[in-house]
């Protein structure tokens, strides 16, 4: 009789997601992976180590946010493009970030924890897909232009806390997509640009969400700990992240995913 094989691990799922570096191969692992997840063929197992930085394409070439050239105003097509490729950029670093979460801190959570963040890395992916599918239609593609690093410089800072990871990804940039994507979806209406603006309201349905599980796994975290969320919160982001946390907020958006004033308002300015 044949020995029974042990289902492959979760964590080295994972790890391939991150090892891949085309674009559409890593978004076909990351659909896979949160789908076999769902259907019980990967084991709640961390077996494998997740690389300091994930693989990367040879385009686009990354530059340091300062060196990024200006993308101007949004009437033109080729402003629109140049928003289009860095959110583009954004969503595909993003798969990266959510199964690096997964990967690294997935054994100190429930299983419903992992099911949670593939099903954000698997909608990040299809993310990725409608903004570089928008991209061929307007004569370009992902890779066409320069992009930053700065949201992988995140992963860094925070690749041995958990609550960190949650704090400063989910919490603190995820969220500031949810303040500024409206005005980006308004510009591209302005422009005549309906097709764009639409995926946007799409992909921003989602990202609510996504601060929702951050949200939610840090609070259930922190009651763990016995320590106050929002204050906990904010030492972390003092702690971790660089930028600065200002308005404009959108506050019913971020209220829906249930990052209330009382978390963000004490350290804003």
């Amino acid at each position: 009789m044949a020995e029974d094989i042990a289902p492959r691990s979760v964590g080295e799922a994972c790890r391939d997601v991150l090892l891949s570096a085309d674009p559409f191969a890593k978004l076909m692992r990351a659909r896979a992976v949160a789908r076999d997840w769902r259907l019980g063929l990967l084991a709640h197992r961390f077996d494998a180590e997740m690389p300091l930085r994930p693989a990367r394409p040879a385009a686009p070439e990354l530059l340091p946010p300062s060196q990024m050239p200006k993308r101007g105003k949004m009437g033109s097509e080729r402003s629109r493009i140049a928003m289009l490729h860095a959110l583009a950029h954004i969503e595909f670093v993003a798969i990266d970030l959510a199964f690096d979460l997964v990967g690294r801190f997935g054994r100190d959570f429930p299983p419903e924890f992992v099911g949670d963040w593939l099903k954000v890395g698997a909608e990040e992916a299809m993310h990725f897909a409608l903004l570089d599918r928008r991209l061929k239609q307007m004569g370009s593609h992902y890779g066409a232009l320069p992009a930053h690093d700065g949201l992988w410089e995140a992963a860094e800072e925070t690749a041995h806390d958990a609550l960190a990871r949650l704090a400063i990804v989910p919490m603190v940039l995820e969220a500031r997509a949810l303040d500024i994507t409206p005005t980006t979806i308004e510009r591209f209406t302005q422009a005549g640009d309906g097709v764009s603006a639409r995926a946007l309201t799409r992909i921003m349905a989602d990202e609510i969400r996504h601060v929702s599980a951050g949200t939610k796994w840090f609070n259930r975290a922190t009651k763990r700990l016995g320590v106050d969320a929002p204050e906990y919160y904010q030492m972390l982001v003092n702690r971790h992240f660089r930028g600065a946390i200002k308005p404009p907020f959108n506050d019913s958006a971020r209220r829906q995913a249930g990052l209330t004033r009382d978390y963000y308002i004490p350290i804003a300015y």
